[in-house]
């Protein structure tokens, strides 16, 4: 599968890639390194992103509706206004991630996350007193 010129399978290297709007739809891209990756507005529904690093990466209003991010590196990703419904998140690494806007409907009923709380569509340390 090919998307913007780029070889989409897994294990990728698709480090600061521009996928823009990309048709994404039920790609299999587990392990793939999306590290820094502008994926603004890509339809990922469905797609396979298990143990993906996607550090940094840009996913703002990307629709992600029943992907699986199991064990997927999110930090610092920009996932305002995404669609997360349904998304599996489990092991997900969410530190730092914007998700001001983001509907994430479903996406954390598998999901635990000691000593984090949702404020604002960002995930907080709690603060032990």
């Amino acid at each position: 599968m090919k998307a913007n010129g780029y070889e989409i399978k897994p294990g990728a290297d698709l480090i600061r890639v521009d996928l823009r709007g990309a048709n994404l739809f039920f790609a299999d891209l587990t392990g793939a390194n999306l590290y820094g990756a502008n994926l603004t507005g890509a339809d990922l529904i469905g797609a396979n992103l298990t143990g993906a690093d996607l550090i940094g990466a840009n996913l703002r209003w990307a629709d992600l509706t029943r992907a699986d991010l199991r064990c997927t590196d999110l930090t610092r990703a920009d996932l305002r206004g995404a669609n997360l419904r349904w998304a599996s998140l489990t092991g997900a690494d969410l530190t730092g991630a914007d998700l001001t806007g983001a509907d994430l409907t479903g996406a954390f009923s598998d999901v635990d996350f000691p000593g984090w709380t949702l404020v604002d569509g960002q995930l907080k340390r709690e603060v032990v007193k």
